[in-house]
């Protein structure tokens, strides 16, 4: 690949989705275009890069950005953000204000569904110790394939064995055709799921207690990143709690969050 061919994917995939491309992920543009390069009965990832340039099609920069949207996700994913869901952010939120007793959660770049379908397992053994609450949640991601996988909640052995405890596949999930398994709708319904670019506003989900939007800040630059916080800023309401991944943080990015002194993943708006 030339030179100014990855100049303008990369330029592509920063505008759209505010992904940071480094010159030593070629092969990743390599291997992720070509299939779309073959559907599209053309030679190369090279011949693909020419057309998008002279077309400017907007359905192929769409679908070569969503090609290029790291997806991996597991249930239960590092567990340890889930078991201060339990332990440390419903509490407070009980302790800062009683009366309010509807809590909305967004996990952002949800990805195949993994992780909402996590955060609801966790909020319905949470209810017996909550009673008289209730919880929403959206999940959102800027890819239609997996935001598909999503909302149908059939996932494979393999895929449920990934971190799921198996008393909890047993209560939440039905065994389906071809040794798949499916969520419950029990569980869906406490879900709403949608197609969200996270460097757009989010003001149409409404206000959110809670927000999960991990291991995707690593993908952006320090500018992006911050622009990005400052939109997940507008949209929580105090005392707010997002949960970023483990190899992630605020600091030095943005101000409109503060760290919480016992967990280093979990912040609170300032």
């Amino acid at each position: 690949m030339q030179a100014d061919e990855f100049t303008y994917i990369a330029g592509v995939l920063k505008q759209q989705s505010g992904m940071y491309l480094s010159e030593d992920k070629t092969y990743l543009l390599e291997s992720r275009l070509q299939p779309i390069a073959r559907v599209r009965g053309l030679e190369n990832v090279s011949a693909l890069i020419k057309q998008m340039r002279a077309t400017n099609d907007r359905t192929l920069i769409h679908e070569v950005t969503q090609a290029m949207t790291t997806n991996e996700t597991m249930f239960f994913r590092d567990n340890k953000p889930f078991e201060k869901l339990s332990s440390l952010i419903l509490p407070t939120l009980r302790e800062t204000d009683p009366s309010r007793k509807h809590l909305r959660i967004w996990s952002a770049a949800c990805s195949a569904g993994q992780e909402p379908y996590t955060l609801a397992m966790v909020l319905s053994e949470e209810m017996a110790k909550m009673p008289g609450y209730s919880f929403e949640i959206v999940a959102s991601d800027l890819c239609d394939k997996v935001l598909s996988k999503a909302k149908e909640g059939i996932y494979t052995q393999f895929e449920v064995q990934r971190g799921m405890p198996i008393q909890l596949l047993l209560k939440y999930f039905q065994q389906a055709p071809d040794n798949h398994w499916q969520v419950k709708d029990s569980l869906k319904a406490m879900i709403r799921f949608d197609t969200h670019n996270l460097l757009e506003d989010a003001g149409r989900f409404g206000v959110f207690d809670i927000i999960y939007c991990r291991n995707v800040l690593i993908y952006f630059d320090e500018t992006t990143k911050g622009h990005v916080l400052g939109r997940l800023a507008a949209v929580m309401r105090p005392p707010g709690f997002l949960t970023l991944g483990s190899a992630e943080t605020v600091i030095g990015i943005s101000t409109r969050f503060k760290q919480m002194e016992v967990e280093r993943s979990i912040y609170q708006l300032a």
